[in-house]
């Protein structure tokens, strides 16, 4: 294995710096690289966090890995990358200096803007080497979700991944045009993506959960010895899943929180005006659990408010929040 023109050994750990571009003072910016070779071979899997440069929780799911002695690789190979959009980092972004998504400039280009470089190098140095990638991911700036996994749940390998993974919440959704998970696919790479928490915060159980459920994918492909688990989270699928929208411009009162089962037609917030009037409720349109919303107390009408996740199995309501709080205990043990 040659990763930015340096091989790693079986039963190698290697730092090395990825080079990218340059700053407009000239100085190097260079993607971050850990990795973990086993002495035996195995299946390659690469962990990355901050593809968007605001979503910070990755960052600190990779570094909890990277100083966890625990973590010995016995087979295969582990490529641990703290942040991909180094740029967004910096500059507390989730875009590239252009204005680009990172997450919508994949497969790149050796030859096109500074974001499809970066995803061509990416993609080259980090993904081609890769059987299975975890992409940790954040809600957007001003909104949280709770842990869940996103992934094709069509395919059987990538489910019993995303089962693994042990979040109560499996979203099976579409890849979307350009997006890192639409080049590892093509790529014949099988990928989760991972989403808990907010832009520019960090979240510790999401954290927490973040790297138990890297651990526990590692496990279930051999790579680490396996540990016993006091509680599996059997976790449910959900094929669908619908933002539920500000009916009004105003001040909002929130009615429901992550991870509370809604029934159709429920009350999820009040908006009100300046003088303490309601003059508008956001109601959910489905039933299912709260996987997303906004925090700002402030909307305009129209203004994506809570994202509501639903299942077709009728016992998922409760039982999802059941696992969702064995989770939060498990996790603060």
């Amino acid at each position: 294995m040659v990763i930015a023109g340096q091989s790693v050994r079986p039963g190698q750990t290697l730092q090395l710096e990825l080079p990218v571009a340059k700053l407009y003072t000239d100085t190097d910016v260079c993607i971050p690289v850990h990795i973990i070779r086993g002495r035996k071979d195995g299946p390659t899997v690469f962990v990355s966090a901050a593809v968007h440069g605001d979503e910070l929780n990755g960052i600190e799911v990779v570094r909890r890995l990277i100083q966890q002695k625990s973590l010995k690789i016995s087979y295969g190979t582990l490529i641990l990358v703290p942040m991909v959009n180094v740029y967004g980092v910096l500059s507390q972004s989730r875009y590239m200096p252009d204005r680009r998504d990172l997450n919508r400039s994949f497969p790149g280009s050796d030859k096109g803007s500074l974001a499809a470089r970066v995803a061509d190098i990416f993609l080259d140095e980090i993904v081609r080497h890769c059987d299975y990638g975890i992409d940790l991911h954040t809600g957007a700036i001003h909104r949280s979700n709770l842990p869940q996994i996103r992934a094709d749940l069509g395919d059987e390998s990538t489910l019993a991944l995303a089962r693994e993974f042990g979040v109560p919440v499996l979203l099976n959704a579409n890849i979307r045009d350009g997006s890192l998970r639409q080049a590892a696919v093509e790529a014949g790479c099988r990928i989760l993506l991972y989403e808990a928490g907010q832009a520019l915060r960090f979240d510790e159980l999401s954290i927490r959960a973040g790297v138990r459920g890297v651990t526990n994918v590692l496990s279930h492909l051999g790579m680490v010895r396996r540990k016993r688990r006091r509680e599996k989270v059997t976790p449910y699928i959900a094929n669908n899943s619908t933002w539920s929208r500000a009916s009004a411009s105003g001040i909002v009162r929130d009615r429901k929180k992550l991870g509370d089962w809604v029934e159709k037609g429920e009350a999820l917030a009040e908006i009100g005006d300046p003088f303490g009037r309601v003059i508008g409720t956001v109601n959910a349109s489905r039933a299912g659990i709260v996987i997303g919303k906004q925090n700002i107390p402030l909307v305009q009408e129209g203004d994506a408010m809570f994202h509501v996740a639903w299942f077709s199995e009728p016992e998922a309501g409760t039982s999802i929040v059941e696992h969702f709080e064995t989770l939060q205990e498990t996790i603060e043990r």
